[in-house]
């Protein structure tokens, strides 16, 4: 592979970057009629426009022709097929198997693993079946009415965000928790309302030797026995989805609640595994079927559908476009959906820690941005918050605005104020104000000359902000699996482009290693001098000032 930045393709680019550099996007839209015909795609029941971009026709067609040198296709069609595109830790990548809905074979490294899957699939739902009809019971045989999901990362924040986005659809006679933070505070709050005899614990963990994850596992451990006479009773109240077996069973799960991950699922792409199982637990089985329908039903679109009119790639390319040649270095996630709140979280890791990288894949330092930091907020609460930044900043901030026709418990006077807000920030966004609207406006107003020439700087929108944005019927479990699978194969396809490998996470790992050193020191509770004067300064700090018994 060679660096994006000397195909001729890229040259172009720039030159077209200095034309539109000075365009506004009112103009675009006054010199064609139909640019949102032309620049907006209809997928199923989700509509994604990105006519708000500071592009033409011209500049889209050479932003496919980059993504198809770069060999998105090639790439796609290994990645499909189990190849071990993976290739720093020898995997394929292949969480998109976990959805195939036709009982098409899937391949990972040669080997057949579809009928593993649906017997994982198969497991995952008898439990919580089990659990649904009061069938499992807890120690004193009473029914689970509490589930609590302990992990970190893809562990956590996958499942906890299709939990949430999908409330309408769960069982509301049962609770579902999730604690992540190694900070005693959160189990702590979590366990003060709850009663083991009535709790399930599902320990999320790939390698089963995550400290954040273990740390939590053994408060609630502990928890459980301070309650339960017979050792043997935890089976009732302890389940396990890891790689690592032997660890979950050492821990005290037994045997037939351990369900299986795989090497070739990384964990931010894996709440269509059983690492989902609380999300089953949740929304019951037909409904994950659904959420699994609408993003395999996504992946069909990204294998067949031309690049021109690919979705993921469109999504790919203009981030590209912002992050490559307008230098923006970050993009917003505005959700108009109280329910999706916690998606812009989930997708900071699947995209931050999937193409956060300097180097490329034949291990060179890149000399081009890579990953923008991507951050995000409920879209109304936003607008009393950052927006003002994006209206009037000094920084070019490129948004998704995620929007529901229809909510599943519409309330007519609730949703249309709530629409007519994402079509006047997307509007004001791109428009802006000039001066002579604020001059008009002012003058309505009854405002002197000297009141407007004073004013008049303050209230000035340049506007020219670049938004996408996603229209769908309502938030059901089939449209929430397309969304996120869209965004899934995004990262993919600007990870191509960056010449990335987008699923390693070596990052992740230089803290962690650290972490488990510190603690065998602050476990000792000897002064220490082996780090920088700073952080021997803080560790010593800290254990001169601890409580006694801490």
């Amino acid at each position: 592979m060679i660096n994006p930045t000397t195909r001729p393709v890229w040259k172009a680019l720039e030159n077209e970057f200095k034309r539109m550099e000075s365009v506004h996007m009112r103009d675009l839209f006054k010199q064609d009629a139909k640019r949102f015909e032309r620049l907006s795609i209809k997928f199923n029941d989700i509509l994604f426009d990105y006519s708000k971009n500071r592009i033409d026709v011209g500049i889209m067609e050479l932003l496919v022709d980059l993504a198809r040198e770069c060999g998105v296709e090639q790439w796609r069609d290994r990645m499909f097929a189990g190849e071990p595109i993976n290739h720093t830790e020898g995997r394929s990548v292949q969480h998109a198997a976990l959805r195939e809905r036709l009982g098409k074979p899937s391949y990972a490294d040669g080997v057949e693993i579809s009928r593993e899957i649906e017997s994982e699939l198969k497991r995952v739902k008898t439990l919580a079946e089990s659990i649904h009809t009061r069938k499992w019971r807890g120690f004193t045989n009473q029914p689970i009415t509490d589930v609590v999901n302990i992990g970190i990362g893809g562990s956590h924040l996958g499942p906890l965000m299709v939990t949430e986005a999908l409330r309408p659809y769960t069982f509301h006679d049962l609770k579902i928790h999730y604690v992540n933070n190694i900070d005693e505070n959160h189990i702590n709050n979590t366990l003060e309302t709850l009663k083991p005899q009535n709790t399930l614990f599902i320990i999320a963990s790939k390698s089963f030797t995550t400290q954040d994850t273990l740390v939590n596992a053994q408060t609630a451990r502990e928890w459980l026995l301070g309650r339960i006479d017979n050792e043997i009773d935890l089976r009732n109240h302890l389940v396990a989805v890891t790689a690592n077996t032997q660890a979950a069973q050492a821990f005290g799960v037994a045997p037939e609640n351990i369900f299986k991950m795989w090497d070739w699922v990384g964990g931010r792409y894996s709440l269509w595994s059983a690492i989902g199982l609380s999300i089953v637990i949740a929304i019951g089985t037909e409904n994950f079927d659904a959420l699994l329908e609408g993003a395999n039903e996504v992946d069909m679109h990204f294998r067949t559908a031309p690049l021109e009119r690919n979705i993921p790639v469109l999504m790919a390319v203009l981030g590209v476009w912002y992050n490559n040649f307008f230098n923006a270095e970050s993009i917003a996630i505005l959700p108009y959906d109280q329910n999706m709140h916690r998606f812009p979280a989930y997708l900071q890791q699947a995209d931050m820690e999937s193409n956060g990288k300097c180097t490329d894949r034949q291990g060179r330092v890149v000399n081009y941005q890579t990953g923008p930091v991507l951050f995000g907020e409920i879209g109304i609460a936003s607008q009393h918050a950052f927006y003002q930044l994006l209206h009037q900043g000094t920084k070019i901030v490129p948004a998704d605005m995620l929007v529901p026709i229809s909510n599943f418990h519409s309330i007519p006077i609730h949703h249309r104020a709530l629409m007519s807000n994402i079509f006047a920030q997307a509007e004001a966004l791109m428009l802006g104000k000039s001066e002579d609207e604020v001059k008009t406006e002012l003058k309505a107003e009854g405002k002197s000359d000297k009141e407007i020439g004073e004013l008049l700087p303050y209230k000035l929108f340049p506007g020219n902000q670049p938004t996408n944005t996603f229209v769908f019927y309502t938030l059901n479990p089939k449209t929430l699996g397309s969304l996120i699978a869209l965004y899934e194969h995004k990262i993919f396809v600007q990870g191509v482009i960056w010449n990335l490998n987008s699923f390693d996470q070596w990052g992740v790992e230089l803290g962690k290693k650290l972490a488990t050193e510190i603690l065998h020191e602050l476990n000792k509770g000897e002064l220490v001098e082996s780090h920088d004067c700073s952080t021997n300064g803080l560790i010593n700090y800290y254990l001169k000032m601890r409580p006694e018994n801490d």
